[in-house]
């Protein structure tokens, strides 16, 4: 995984272009399991340009293969896919100022896939990524149920009420989460390409205004933080 990451750069998705290319990526992963709109389009939506949302791109070898949208969920900035369909669950946490990373929207090239199996580990990277650098509560999970047994092994990640069926998507999901105080630094031992040093954080998520230029490509430094551990 490190020796692949060695290869791996992620970009925020700002410009017009860059989400163009989001878009192809997202309907590439799932036309092939139906969840591709089939007359208009949700594959950029309202939410990809909230205030709390940060858009990326992993791109292998400069080339876009995978994609992830991050909501930092608070009170004050409640959008994301759990508050949107779980609304019951999440607004007495948010009252009780409990604050979340709410990863969605995870897609990756399935040919690319085919051949790189280890991409989603590395999109997923951006996930502890934000959870530490936010200091969030709890790192989210709105899946299927057939994917809680992946989240529950990387994440540890618990159920939060039982899945339910949404729409627009047709599909049954649940709401699953990752005590970040309990469990981030396990995670770290046990994956330790999802660690990553401060300045890298930084430069993913840190507002426009604070970075001085523009931020175009931020390369991984897990092997930097796993090295500084030891």
């Amino acid at each position: 995984m490190m020796r692949l990451l060695d290869n791996v750069e992620y970009r925020r998705v700002e410009s017009s272009e860059d989400l163009e290319a989001v878009a192809r990526v997202r309907y590439k992963a799932y036309d092939p399991i139906g969840m591709a709109p089939k007359t208009g389009s949700v594959l950029i939506d309202d939410a990809d340009f909230a205030p709390n949302a940060h858009v990326i791109g992993i791109y292998y070898e400069e080339n876009l293969v995978s994609t992830i949208r991050i909501h930092h969920v608070t009170q004050r900035h409640p959008t994301g896919m759990a508050t949107t369909y779980f609304k019951d669950v999440m607004d007495p946490l948010l009252d009780a100022g409990r604050t979340f990373i709410d990863p969605v929207r995870f897609a990756a090239d399935p040919e690319i896939l085919r051949q790189l199996p280890g991409i989603p580990y590395l999109t997923l990277r951006v996930a502890t990524m934000a959870t530490d650098f936010f200091g969030a509560d709890y790192c989210l999970s709105v899946v299927k149920p057939n994917h809680k047994a992946f989240y529950q092994r990387v994440f540890n990640s618990k159920p939060l009420i039982e899945p339910r069926h949404i729409m627009p998507y047709d599909i049954t999901v649940g709401l699953y989460g990752s005590d970040a105080h309990k469990e981030l630094q396990g995670i770290y031992r046990r994956f330790p390409f999802f660690n990553s040093e401060a300045f890298e954080r930084r430069m993913m998520f840190a507002p426009a205004s604070e970075m001085g230029s523009p931020v175009l490509t931020v390369r991984p430094t897990a092997r930097l933080a796993q090295a500084r551990v030891h």
